[in-house]
């Protein structure tokens, strides 16, 4: 078990999937965890409920308002007056996206899946950077997917995969050119992880028995094996990893 205990984090999308996990086992490893969520406030309490009152903060800030992110951040920040870690999770995956649709249903899907999942997260790796100049380090931990790297398996998902790049490069920008900061940057690609997206994504595939045979291991990627990732890479012992891209996916892909 790693120590967390002088650590504060904030985690985006805490309220289910990866982001419930992750502010689980971080609060098993004693950090002072932030937890975020867009609307689902009881997944939120869940993910918290066994970490002490005085160790947590729940947060709603709804992603499509640019000003609700800049009050997540700035509230995250006044609790304890600095934040160590940033876990950038929360995204959402919009289907029926594909270029047969009408061109207004195209725009839409694409301006939303931008905005929650590029244009918010965006605005909070600015004020981290900037925070953690000013405080002589810190570290980012984004949330990509191999869809990032391998294009998206579903065609109707198209913004969804092009959103995970558009911010994975935006963190190896920020690990390359704020590395004399003190600042490390990962991104973590998770294959299909047991979450209620993939469960989605699976049933416009032919439903989770087809995922499943797909895979090298023939089993889904449980939540708390990003959640414990991620752990390790908040304790910033692995400062020489920064700028690194870790694919879990159980062999699945191999680059």
């Amino acid at each position: 078990m790693y120590n967390l205990s002088n650590k504060t984090v904030l985690v985006t999308g805490a309220s289910k999937g990866i982001g419930a996990a992750t502010a689980r086992s971080l609060g098993e490893a004693g950090a002072y965890v932030v937890a975020h969520f867009g609307s689902d406030r009881a997944g939120a309490e869940a993910a918290t409920s066994d970490i002490a009152d005085d160790h947590k903060m729940i947060i709603a800030a709804d992603f499509s308002n640019l000003d609700s992110v800049e009050y997540l951040w700035k509230t995250a920040v006044n609790w304890r007056g600095q934040i160590d870690v940033f876990v950038n999770n929360a995204a959402l995956m919009l289907f029926d996206g594909g270029v047969d649709v009408p061109l207004e249903t195209w725009d839409t899907i694409w301006e939303q899946t931008l905005q929650v999942n590029v244009l918010a997260p965006g605005r909070l790796l600015r004020q981290a950077i900037r925070h953690f100049k000013k405080h002589k380090g810190g570290t980012i931990i984004t949330i990509s997917s191999w869809a990032a790297q391998r294009g998206a398996t579903n065609p109707s998902t198209i913004a969804y995969g092009s959103s995970k790049a558009a911010i994975h490069a935006a963190t190896k920008t920020i690990a390359r050119a704020y590395a004399k900061d003190g600042i490390l940057a990962y991104m973590i690609a998770p294959g299909i992880v047991r979450t209620r997206m993939s469960e989605q994504f699976a049933s416009t595939q032919g439903g989770e028995e087809k995922i499943t045979n797909m895979l090298a291991m023939k089993e889904w990627i449980p939540p708390k094996d990003i959640a414990e990732t991620i752990v390790f890479l908040a304790t910033g012992e692995a400062r020489h990893l920064s700028g690194a891209t870790l694919d879990l996916n159980g062999a699945s892909y191999i680059r």
